[in-house]
Protein backbone atom coordinates (compact mmCIF):
# COMPACT_ATOMS: atom_id res chain seq x y z
CA UNK A 1 0.00 0.00 0.00
CA UNK A 2 2.89 2.35 0.75
CA UNK A 3 3.88 2.44 -2.89
CA UNK A 4 0.62 4.26 -3.70
CA UNK A 5 0.94 6.88 -0.95
CA UNK A 6 3.00 9.44 -2.96
CA UNK A 7 0.46 9.37 -5.80
CA UNK A 8 -2.42 9.84 -3.32
CA UNK A 9 -0.52 12.68 -1.65
CA UNK A 10 0.01 14.39 -5.01
CA UNK A 11 -3.71 14.09 -5.74
CA UNK A 12 -4.58 15.70 -2.42
CA UNK A 13 -2.11 18.53 -3.04
CA UNK A 14 -3.55 19.05 -6.53
CA UNK A 15 -7.06 19.15 -5.08
CA UNK A 16 -6.12 21.78 -2.51
CA UNK A 17 -4.27 23.81 -5.16
CA UNK A 18 -7.25 23.84 -7.53
CA UNK A 19 -9.54 24.93 -4.70
CA UNK A 20 -7.10 27.62 -3.74
CA UNK A 21 -7.33 29.18 -7.21
CA UNK A 22 -10.99 30.07 -6.68
CA UNK A 23 -11.89 33.26 -4.85
CA UNK A 24 -13.21 32.67 -1.35
CA UNK A 25 -16.70 34.05 -1.00
CA UNK A 26 -18.12 35.70 2.09
CA UNK A 27 -21.03 33.87 3.74
CA UNK A 28 -24.34 34.90 2.13
CA UNK A 29 -27.39 35.37 4.31
CA UNK A 30 -30.42 33.36 3.18
CA UNK A 31 -32.77 36.26 2.40
CA UNK A 32 -36.03 34.96 0.91
CA UNK A 33 -36.97 35.86 -2.64
CA UNK A 34 -39.76 34.92 -5.02
CA UNK A 35 -40.39 35.28 -8.73
CA UNK A 36 -44.08 36.06 -9.23
CA UNK A 37 -45.54 35.83 -12.73
CA UNK A 38 -48.68 37.67 -13.80
CA UNK A 39 -50.11 34.36 -14.99
CA UNK A 40 -50.22 33.15 -11.38
CA UNK A 41 -47.09 31.04 -10.90
CA UNK A 42 -44.61 31.71 -8.08
CA UNK A 43 -41.07 30.35 -7.69
CA UNK A 44 -39.39 30.55 -4.28
CA UNK A 45 -35.64 30.94 -3.73
CA UNK A 46 -33.09 33.12 -2.00
CA UNK A 47 -31.84 36.58 -2.84
CA UNK A 48 -28.48 37.87 -4.06
CA UNK A 49 -27.45 41.27 -5.33
CA UNK A 50 -29.48 44.33 -4.43
CA UNK A 51 -32.04 43.97 -1.60
CA UNK A 52 -34.94 45.48 -3.54
CA UNK A 53 -38.05 44.27 -5.37
CA UNK A 54 -38.65 45.05 -9.05
CA UNK A 55 -41.19 44.53 -11.83
CA UNK A 56 -40.32 43.69 -15.43
CA UNK A 57 -40.83 41.45 -18.42
CA UNK A 58 -39.69 37.88 -17.70
CA UNK A 59 -37.61 36.43 -20.54
CA UNK A 60 -35.09 33.61 -20.87
CA UNK A 61 -31.71 33.25 -22.54
CA UNK A 62 -30.20 29.94 -23.66
CA UNK A 63 -26.64 31.35 -23.60
CA UNK A 64 -24.25 29.02 -21.79
CA UNK A 65 -21.49 31.61 -21.39
CA UNK A 66 -21.14 35.42 -21.48
CA UNK A 67 -23.59 36.26 -18.70
CA UNK A 68 -21.72 39.54 -18.18
CA UNK A 69 -22.19 40.53 -21.83
CA UNK A 70 -25.88 39.58 -21.73
CA UNK A 71 -26.56 41.52 -18.54
CA UNK A 72 -24.87 44.66 -19.93
CA UNK A 73 -26.70 44.48 -23.28
CA UNK A 74 -29.01 47.55 -23.47
CA UNK A 75 -31.60 45.45 -25.32
CA UNK A 76 -32.41 43.76 -21.97
CA UNK A 77 -33.59 47.02 -20.37
CA UNK A 78 -36.73 46.48 -18.28
CA UNK A 79 -36.47 42.69 -18.39
CA UNK A 80 -36.13 40.02 -15.69
CA UNK A 81 -33.53 37.78 -17.29
CA UNK A 82 -33.75 34.03 -16.68
CA UNK A 83 -30.59 32.05 -17.50
CA UNK A 84 -31.29 28.47 -18.55
CA UNK A 85 -27.69 27.43 -17.83
CA UNK A 86 -27.66 25.80 -14.35
CA UNK A 87 -24.71 27.71 -12.83
CA UNK A 88 -24.05 31.40 -13.39
CA UNK A 89 -21.20 33.47 -11.98
CA UNK A 90 -18.41 30.89 -11.86
CA UNK A 91 -15.90 33.10 -13.69
CA UNK A 92 -16.85 36.32 -11.93
CA UNK A 93 -16.95 39.80 -13.44
CA UNK A 94 -14.01 41.69 -15.02
CA UNK A 95 -12.87 45.27 -14.52
CA UNK A 96 -15.03 47.08 -17.08
CA UNK A 97 -12.78 49.78 -18.50
CA UNK A 98 -10.88 50.04 -21.79
CA UNK A 99 -9.14 52.87 -23.66
CA UNK A 100 -10.83 55.15 -26.19
CA UNK A 101 -8.73 54.48 -29.27
CA UNK A 102 -8.82 52.87 -32.70
CA UNK A 103 -9.32 49.45 -31.14
CA UNK A 104 -11.63 50.04 -28.20
CA UNK A 105 -14.52 52.14 -26.97
CA UNK A 106 -14.12 52.66 -23.24
CA UNK A 107 -15.60 49.45 -21.84
CA UNK A 108 -14.81 45.72 -21.82
CA UNK A 109 -18.43 44.58 -21.64
CA UNK A 110 -21.40 45.85 -23.67
CA UNK A 111 -22.05 48.98 -21.59
CA UNK A 112 -21.00 50.67 -18.36
CA UNK A 113 -23.64 49.05 -16.15
CA UNK A 114 -26.09 46.19 -15.80
CA UNK A 115 -29.05 46.80 -18.10
CA UNK A 116 -31.57 44.10 -17.15
CA UNK A 117 -33.98 44.78 -14.27
CA UNK A 118 -33.13 41.54 -12.43
CA UNK A 119 -31.59 38.09 -12.95
CA UNK A 120 -32.89 34.61 -12.22
CA UNK A 121 -30.42 31.71 -11.91
CA UNK A 122 -30.59 28.11 -10.78
CA UNK A 123 -27.32 28.21 -8.85
CA UNK A 124 -25.32 31.40 -8.37
CA UNK A 125 -21.61 30.71 -7.92
CA UNK A 126 -20.40 32.02 -4.57
CA UNK A 127 -16.78 31.47 -5.67
CA UNK A 128 -15.35 32.59 -8.98
CA UNK A 129 -12.14 31.82 -10.83
CA UNK A 130 -10.82 33.74 -13.83
CA UNK A 131 -7.60 35.67 -14.44
CA UNK A 132 -9.54 38.85 -15.37
CA UNK A 133 -12.20 38.67 -12.64
CA UNK A 134 -12.27 41.33 -9.93
CA UNK A 135 -15.61 40.65 -8.21
CA UNK A 136 -18.41 38.12 -7.90
CA UNK A 137 -21.72 38.23 -9.73
CA UNK A 138 -23.55 38.91 -6.45
CA UNK A 139 -21.21 41.79 -5.58
CA UNK A 140 -21.55 43.27 -9.07
CA UNK A 141 -25.35 43.10 -8.94
CA UNK A 142 -25.42 44.72 -5.51
CA UNK A 143 -23.10 47.51 -6.63
CA UNK A 144 -25.37 48.27 -9.61
CA UNK A 145 -28.56 48.00 -7.52
CA UNK A 146 -29.88 44.99 -9.45
CA UNK A 147 -31.58 42.13 -7.56
CA UNK A 148 -31.24 38.42 -8.25
CA UNK A 149 -32.81 35.14 -7.18
CA UNK A 150 -31.14 31.74 -6.96
CA UNK A 151 -32.27 28.27 -5.97
CA UNK A 152 -35.17 28.11 -8.41
CA UNK A 153 -35.80 25.62 -11.24
CA UNK A 154 -34.89 27.73 -14.26
CA UNK A 155 -35.69 24.84 -16.60
CA UNK A 156 -39.28 24.80 -15.33
CA UNK A 157 -39.50 28.59 -15.69
CA UNK A 158 -38.12 28.39 -19.23
CA UNK A 159 -40.60 25.66 -20.21
CA UNK A 160 -43.41 27.80 -18.84
CA UNK A 161 -42.26 30.88 -20.76
CA UNK A 162 -41.93 28.86 -23.97
CA UNK A 163 -45.50 27.60 -23.57
CA UNK A 164 -47.24 30.83 -22.57
CA UNK A 165 -44.79 33.37 -23.99
CA UNK A 166 -42.87 36.23 -22.41
CA UNK A 167 -44.69 37.09 -19.18
CA UNK A 168 -44.80 40.13 -16.92
CA UNK A 169 -43.29 39.41 -13.53
CA UNK A 170 -42.10 40.64 -10.18
CA UNK A 171 -38.95 39.70 -8.32
CA UNK A 172 -39.88 40.12 -4.64
CA UNK A 173 -37.06 40.32 -2.10
CA UNK A 174 -37.06 39.97 1.69
CA UNK A 175 -40.32 40.82 3.41
CA UNK A 176 -41.96 41.43 0.00
CA UNK A 177 -41.39 37.74 -0.81
CA UNK A 178 -43.57 36.77 2.16
CA UNK A 179 -46.54 38.78 0.90
CA UNK A 180 -49.21 37.63 -1.53
CA UNK A 181 -48.31 38.08 -5.23
CA UNK A 182 -49.32 41.41 -6.80
CA UNK A 183 -52.71 41.91 -8.43
CA UNK A 184 -52.77 41.73 -12.23
CA UNK A 185 -53.09 45.51 -12.62
CA UNK A 186 -49.97 46.09 -10.49
CA UNK A 187 -47.56 44.52 -12.99
CA UNK A 188 -45.51 46.96 -15.06
CA UNK A 189 -45.31 46.37 -18.82
CA UNK A 190 -42.03 47.87 -20.15
CA UNK A 191 -43.15 47.42 -23.77
CA UNK A 192 -45.58 50.33 -23.27
CA UNK A 193 -42.66 52.69 -22.65
CA UNK A 194 -40.22 54.06 -25.20
CA UNK A 195 -37.19 52.26 -23.77
CA UNK A 196 -35.01 53.42 -26.68
CA UNK A 197 -35.55 57.04 -25.70
CA UNK A 198 -34.43 56.18 -22.16
CA UNK A 199 -31.27 54.38 -23.25
CA UNK A 200 -30.06 56.31 -26.31
CA UNK A 201 -27.26 58.86 -26.13
CA UNK A 202 -28.38 62.43 -25.53
CA UNK A 203 -25.19 63.93 -26.96
CA UNK A 204 -23.47 63.55 -30.33
CA UNK A 205 -19.98 62.08 -29.91
CA UNK A 206 -17.21 60.62 -32.07
CA UNK A 207 -14.94 57.61 -31.77
CA UNK A 208 -11.67 57.09 -33.65
CA UNK A 209 -11.89 60.47 -35.45
CA UNK A 210 -8.80 59.75 -37.59
CA UNK A 211 -10.38 56.69 -39.19
CA UNK A 212 -10.21 56.32 -42.97
CA UNK A 213 -13.97 56.24 -43.50
CA UNK A 214 -16.74 58.27 -41.81
CA UNK A 215 -19.75 56.32 -40.54
CA UNK A 216 -22.74 57.74 -38.68
CA UNK A 217 -24.59 55.61 -36.14
CA UNK A 218 -28.14 56.09 -34.87
CA UNK A 219 -28.04 54.84 -31.29
CA UNK A 220 -31.14 52.87 -30.26
CA UNK A 221 -29.18 51.29 -27.37
CA UNK A 222 -25.96 50.20 -29.05
CA UNK A 223 -23.84 47.37 -27.68
CA UNK A 224 -20.22 48.43 -27.24
CA UNK A 225 -18.97 45.59 -29.40
CA UNK A 226 -20.82 47.03 -32.40
CA UNK A 227 -18.85 50.26 -32.01
CA UNK A 228 -15.70 48.24 -31.36
CA UNK A 229 -16.23 46.18 -34.52
CA UNK A 230 -16.43 49.36 -36.59
CA UNK A 231 -13.47 51.27 -35.12
CA UNK A 232 -11.26 48.17 -35.37
CA UNK A 233 -11.91 48.29 -39.09
CA UNK A 234 -10.55 51.85 -39.19
CA UNK A 235 -13.90 53.64 -39.22
CA UNK A 236 -14.45 57.05 -37.65
CA UNK A 237 -17.84 56.65 -35.97
CA UNK A 238 -20.09 59.58 -35.04
CA UNK A 239 -22.94 58.50 -32.77
CA UNK A 240 -26.29 60.35 -32.82
CA UNK A 241 -29.44 60.10 -30.67
CA UNK A 242 -32.04 57.67 -32.04
CA UNK A 243 -34.42 60.40 -33.26
CA UNK A 244 -31.77 62.67 -34.79
CA UNK A 245 -32.71 63.63 -38.36
CA UNK A 246 -29.71 62.21 -40.18
CA UNK A 247 -30.84 63.86 -43.42
CA UNK A 248 -29.47 67.19 -42.19
CA UNK A 249 -25.89 65.83 -42.21
CA UNK A 250 -26.05 62.78 -44.46
CA UNK A 251 -23.73 64.14 -47.14
CA UNK A 252 -20.89 64.38 -44.62
CA UNK A 253 -20.74 60.59 -44.17
CA UNK A 254 -19.78 57.53 -46.18
CA UNK A 255 -22.29 55.21 -44.52
CA UNK A 256 -25.06 54.92 -41.93
CA UNK A 257 -25.37 52.30 -39.18
CA UNK A 258 -28.49 51.61 -37.12
CA UNK A 259 -27.86 49.87 -33.80
CA UNK A 260 -29.72 47.39 -31.66
CA UNK A 261 -32.06 48.53 -28.89
CA UNK A 262 -34.80 47.49 -26.45
CA UNK A 263 -38.58 47.39 -26.66
CA UNK A 264 -41.21 47.86 -29.33
CA UNK A 265 -39.82 49.26 -32.62
CA UNK A 266 -43.09 51.10 -33.26
CA UNK A 267 -42.08 53.59 -30.57
CA UNK A 268 -39.31 54.55 -33.01
CA UNK A 269 -41.54 55.38 -35.97
CA UNK A 270 -40.03 58.92 -36.23
CA UNK A 271 -36.66 57.29 -36.95
CA UNK A 272 -38.23 55.01 -39.57
CA UNK A 273 -39.86 57.98 -41.33
CA UNK A 274 -36.56 59.89 -41.32
CA UNK A 275 -34.81 56.82 -42.70
CA UNK A 276 -37.42 56.44 -45.45
CA UNK A 277 -36.38 59.83 -46.76
CA UNK A 278 -32.69 58.90 -46.40
CA UNK A 279 -33.16 55.71 -48.43
CA UNK A 280 -35.01 57.65 -51.13
CA UNK A 281 -32.44 60.43 -51.48
CA UNK A 282 -29.15 58.75 -50.51
CA UNK A 283 -27.15 56.10 -52.36
CA UNK A 284 -24.52 55.27 -49.72
CA UNK A 285 -24.36 52.05 -47.67
CA UNK A 286 -26.75 51.47 -44.77
CA UNK A 287 -26.50 48.60 -42.26
CA UNK A 288 -28.82 47.81 -39.35
CA UNK A 289 -28.72 45.22 -36.55
CA UNK A 290 -31.64 44.00 -34.42
CA UNK A 291 -33.74 47.13 -33.70
CA UNK A 292 -31.89 48.83 -36.56
CA UNK A 293 -32.99 45.99 -38.85
CA UNK A 294 -36.61 46.49 -37.78
CA UNK A 295 -36.36 50.25 -38.39
CA UNK A 296 -35.04 49.58 -41.90
CA UNK A 297 -37.91 47.15 -42.50
CA UNK A 298 -40.55 49.64 -41.37
CA UNK A 299 -38.95 52.33 -43.54
CA UNK A 300 -39.21 49.92 -46.48
CA UNK A 301 -42.91 49.31 -45.81
CA UNK A 302 -42.83 46.10 -43.76
CA UNK A 303 -44.66 45.64 -40.45
CA UNK A 304 -43.17 44.51 -37.13
CA UNK A 305 -44.93 42.12 -34.75
CA UNK A 306 -44.37 40.81 -31.23
CA UNK A 307 -43.11 37.21 -31.06
CA UNK A 308 -44.40 34.73 -28.49
CA UNK A 309 -41.16 34.48 -26.50
CA UNK A 310 -38.56 35.97 -28.82
CA UNK A 311 -35.11 34.60 -29.56
CA UNK A 312 -32.36 35.06 -26.98
CA UNK A 313 -29.16 33.05 -26.97
CA UNK A 314 -25.99 32.21 -28.87
CA UNK A 315 -27.31 29.26 -30.85
CA UNK A 316 -29.90 30.48 -33.36
CA UNK A 317 -29.44 28.99 -36.88
CA UNK A 318 -30.31 31.21 -39.84
CA UNK A 319 -30.40 30.34 -43.55
CA UNK A 320 -28.96 32.83 -46.04
CA UNK A 321 -31.32 33.37 -48.99
CA UNK A 322 -29.06 35.65 -51.03
CA UNK A 323 -25.38 36.27 -51.74
CA UNK A 324 -23.82 39.44 -50.40
CA UNK A 325 -20.12 39.93 -49.65
CA UNK A 326 -19.00 37.24 -47.23
CA UNK A 327 -22.53 35.79 -46.98
CA UNK A 328 -23.27 32.88 -49.30
CA UNK A 329 -26.81 31.86 -50.23
CA UNK A 330 -27.80 28.39 -49.04
CA UNK A 331 -25.46 28.33 -46.06
CA UNK A 332 -26.71 28.06 -42.48
CA UNK A 333 -25.03 30.44 -40.02
CA UNK A 334 -25.20 30.06 -36.23
CA UNK A 335 -25.96 33.42 -34.63
CA UNK A 336 -26.42 35.28 -31.36
CA UNK A 337 -29.79 36.96 -30.83
CA UNK A 338 -31.74 39.04 -28.33
CA UNK A 339 -35.11 40.29 -29.55
CA UNK A 340 -38.85 40.11 -28.87
CA UNK A 341 -40.06 41.63 -32.16
CA UNK A 342 -39.58 40.61 -35.78
CA UNK A 343 -40.50 41.79 -39.28
CA UNK A 344 -43.50 40.23 -41.01
CA UNK A 345 -42.70 37.95 -43.94
CA UNK A 346 -45.07 39.02 -46.70
CA UNK A 347 -45.65 38.25 -50.35
CA UNK A 348 -44.89 40.21 -52.40
CA UNK A 349 -42.00 41.93 -50.66
CA UNK A 350 -41.78 45.74 -51.08
CA UNK A 351 -40.31 46.79 -54.41
CA UNK A 352 -36.52 47.02 -54.29
CA UNK A 353 -36.24 44.68 -51.28
CA UNK A 354 -35.77 40.97 -50.70
CA UNK A 355 -35.48 38.60 -47.73
CA UNK A 356 -31.84 38.04 -46.76
CA UNK A 357 -32.03 35.46 -43.93
CA UNK A 358 -34.71 33.21 -42.47
CA UNK A 359 -34.69 31.53 -39.05
CA UNK A 360 -34.30 27.76 -39.34
CA UNK A 361 -36.31 27.14 -36.15
CA UNK A 362 -39.37 29.39 -36.46
CA UNK A 363 -39.14 30.75 -40.06
CA UNK A 364 -39.09 34.35 -38.84
CA UNK A 365 -37.37 37.01 -40.95
CA UNK A 366 -33.72 37.29 -39.88
CA UNK A 367 -32.58 39.77 -42.49
CA UNK A 368 -33.57 41.90 -45.46
CA UNK A 369 -31.52 43.65 -48.14
CA UNK A 370 -31.96 45.95 -51.08
CA UNK A 371 -32.12 44.14 -54.41
CA UNK A 372 -29.20 44.34 -56.81
CA UNK A 373 -31.25 46.28 -59.37
CA UNK A 374 -32.42 48.86 -56.82
CA UNK A 375 -29.12 50.74 -56.99
CA UNK A 376 -28.95 50.73 -53.18
CA UNK A 377 -26.57 49.06 -50.71
CA UNK A 378 -28.73 48.40 -47.66
CA UNK A 379 -28.67 45.41 -45.29
CA UNK A 380 -30.49 44.61 -42.10
CA UNK A 381 -30.07 41.55 -39.88
CA UNK A 382 -32.04 40.53 -36.80
CA UNK A 383 -29.08 38.72 -35.23
CA UNK A 384 -25.78 40.07 -33.85
CA UNK A 385 -22.76 39.44 -36.12
CA UNK A 386 -20.49 41.10 -33.53
CA UNK A 387 -21.52 38.89 -30.59
CA UNK A 388 -18.74 39.08 -28.01
CA UNK A 389 -19.79 35.75 -26.58
CA UNK A 390 -19.85 34.16 -30.01
CA UNK A 391 -20.52 32.65 -32.42
CA UNK A 392 -18.73 34.77 -34.98
CA UNK A 393 -19.99 33.08 -38.16
CA UNK A 394 -21.15 36.40 -39.62
CA UNK A 395 -18.60 38.85 -38.15
CA UNK A 396 -17.24 39.61 -41.62
CA UNK A 397 -20.46 41.48 -42.39
CA UNK A 398 -18.79 44.42 -40.62
CA UNK A 399 -15.85 44.11 -42.99
CA UNK A 400 -18.24 43.98 -45.95
CA UNK A 401 -20.03 47.11 -44.77
CA UNK A 402 -16.89 49.15 -44.03
CA UNK A 403 -15.25 48.10 -47.30
CA UNK A 404 -18.35 49.09 -49.25
CA UNK A 405 -18.27 52.49 -47.55
CA UNK A 406 -14.59 52.86 -48.45
CA UNK A 407 -15.28 51.91 -52.06
CA UNK A 408 -18.05 54.48 -52.27
CA UNK A 409 -15.81 57.11 -50.73
CA UNK A 410 -13.06 56.40 -53.23
CA UNK A 411 -15.51 56.69 -56.10
CA UNK A 412 -17.05 59.93 -54.85
CA UNK A 413 -15.79 63.45 -55.31
CA UNK A 414 -17.58 65.07 -52.35
CA UNK A 415 -15.52 66.64 -49.58
CA UNK A 416 -16.14 65.97 -45.91
CA UNK A 417 -16.97 68.67 -43.43
CA UNK A 418 -16.75 68.62 -39.67
CA UNK A 419 -20.04 67.60 -38.08
CA UNK A 420 -21.35 70.09 -35.55
CA UNK A 421 -21.85 69.50 -32.74
CA UNK A 422 -19.55 66.47 -33.04
CA UNK A 423 -18.49 66.53 -29.41
CA UNK A 424 -16.18 63.76 -28.32
CA UNK A 425 -17.44 62.54 -24.96
CA UNK A 426 -16.71 59.41 -22.92
CA UNK A 427 -18.94 56.41 -23.53
CA UNK A 428 -20.16 56.49 -19.92
CA UNK A 429 -22.25 59.57 -20.71
CA UNK A 430 -24.24 57.57 -23.23
CA UNK A 431 -26.97 54.96 -22.74
CA UNK A 432 -25.00 52.66 -20.40
CA UNK A 433 -24.86 55.33 -17.73
CA UNK A 434 -28.59 55.97 -18.02
CA UNK A 435 -29.46 52.38 -17.20
CA UNK A 436 -26.66 51.63 -14.74
CA UNK A 437 -28.93 52.15 -11.75
CA UNK A 438 -32.06 50.68 -13.33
Amino acid sequence: MAMFAPRALRSIRTLYLSRGLATHASPRLAVPASLNLKTGQTFKGTSFGAPKSVFGETVFSTSITSYTESMTDPSYRGQILVFTSPMIGNYGVPHNQAPFDSHDVGVILESQGIQCAAVVVGDVAEKFSHYAAVESLASWCKRHNVPGITGVDTRAITTLLRDQGTTLGQLAIGSDALLSPPQAEEYWDPSLDNLVDQISTKTVYELNPTGSVKIAMLDFGAKANILRSLVRRDAAVTVFPWDYDFNAVKDQFDGLFLSNGPGDPKHCMPAALNLRRTLKEWDRPVFGICMGHQIIGMAAGLDAYRMTFGNRGHNQPVLALANSGSIKAGRVYVTSQNHQYALTLQEPFPEGWEPFFINCNDSSVEGIKSTDDSGKKVWGVQFHPESAGGPLDTIEMFTDFVNTCKEHRAASSFSHKVVEPAIKVPLETVAPQVAATA
